[in-house]
């Protein structure tokens, strides 16, 4: 593949048909849906239909956030308009989350992580639908990951954000103390040189999360994501065990450089099948690379669709990459070129390339010439 120089990033759409696509994806139909399961209700929000055979773009939200505060800036964004035109998108909030809810009653035991996964196959059923590409944060991705691990014919690719796949509770201390929640959730969010600095974001998140968050429904979240069980899951080895439990589809794993969940997310990349996997760090981002470079995720986002065969003939520029955390040096791939996480002939292989044993990181660039090495490959951008 050959690197390239690249002038200064440029839309994914030219100007004159951002106009015609607002229009169009205003217009999108708009439904909301309290889906009923033995776990509790489960608020969803479907953005347009549902076509064909085509998957549907499945969201979950972080603890501390709902759909809108964790999505919309992403979504609303004049780069994901192409996108919307493709793929319906149904948003879910996990019980008790959605803006408005009711308090639980007294006595209300919240779903397990595990139990939350287990009420997707019910939300698809609900919709009629047959499968998904899903995007998840945080505690959201790893109720998606549970969900591709236990239903992998349903789950068609994953974007997952921040995700930790260990059991380990970061809020052991905190998790009867509802006073100490919207601290502990702000620095589960945002990274240390965000809180300290970028303080108009972190004061609407903190306001968001104090007044406009159910405090009582929100402990019971937080407790069941500090509850949760490891995901158990094994990068195969050649030569090694014939089947061992790891995600089947297509996975881009995303974290910004500065986010408090970068070596969670490094090591969820550790134990996942390196053909099908993609770690994309994302540099000067912090924690919700969804509202710091809603652009640059995007991007990443719709070559991975493409990837998986999708949107052939939909307009790119380029996935921005940087050899260095600085960024001093920039390539790119063109976009009729071979993709730098995606392979864009073949929906049934992996997105990443299997033949490649190297990463685009300079961490990674000792190993550039072991054309064996099975590495799942890194992208910085």
């Amino acid at each position: 593949m050959d690197d390239i120089q690249v002038a200064p990033k440029a839309p994914l759409l030219v100007d004159r048909e951002l106009p015609g696509l607002r229009a169009a994806v205003a217009q999108l139909v708009i439904k909301e849906h309290d889906v009923e399961t033995p776990h509790g209700r489960i608020h969803c929000t479907m953005k347009g239909m549902p076509k064909g055979d085509r998957p549907v773009i499945l969201t979950f939200h972080d603890i501390g956030l709902n759909h809108k505060t964790c999505f919309d800036s992403m979504f609303q964004h004049e780069d994901m308009q192409e996108i919307m035109q493709h793929f319906a998108v149904c948003h879910v909030d996990a019980p008790g989350q959605h803006e408005g809810a009711s308090t639980f009653s007294t006595g209300y035991e919240y779903p397990s992580m595990d139990q939350l996964s287990e009420s997707l196959p019910l939300v698809l059923k609900h919709f009629g639908l047959k499968s998904v590409i899903g995007m998840a944060v945080g505690a959201g991705a790893f109720i998606l990951a549970r969900f591709a691990l236990d239903y992998p014919a349903l789950v068609e690719g994953l974007v997952l954000v921040n995700i930790n796949p260990c059991a380990e509770g970061w809020m052991d201390w905190a998790a009867n103390k509802v006073t100490a929640l919207p601290e502990m959730l702000i620095g589960h969010l945002f990274g240390k040189e965000e809180i300290s600095n970028n303080h108009d974001l972190i004061a609407t998140y903190r306001h968001h999360i104090m007044n406009d968050m159910n405090q009582y429904n929100l402990h019971h979240f937080v407790k069941s994501y500090n509850s949760r069980r490891d995901l158990e899951i094994e990068r195969p080895i050649p030569g090694g065990k014939v089947s061992v439990r790891t995600l089947k589809c297509p996975s881009l794993l995303v974290v910004g450089d500065s986010s408090p969940a970068v070596d969670a997310v490094v090591e969820c990349n550790t134990k996942l099948d390196p053909t099908k996997t993609t770690l994309l760090k994302m540099a000067d981002c912090g924690g919700l690379p969804m509202v710091d470079q809603p652009a640059k995720l995007t991007e990443a986002f719709k070559y991975f669709i493409q990837g998986m065969g999708y949107m052939p003939a939909a307009s790119m520029t380029r996935l921005v990459r940087s050899r260095t955390a600085s960024g001093s040096s920039i390539h790119s791939m063109d976009g009729n070129r071979s993709r730098s996480h995606t392979n864009e002939g073949n929906r049934s292989r992996s997105h990443t390339n299997e033949k490649r044993g190297r990463s685009h990181t300079d961490s990674m660039e000792g190993t550039a010439n072991s054309s064996t090495a099975l590495k799942s490959t890194e992208v910085s951008c």
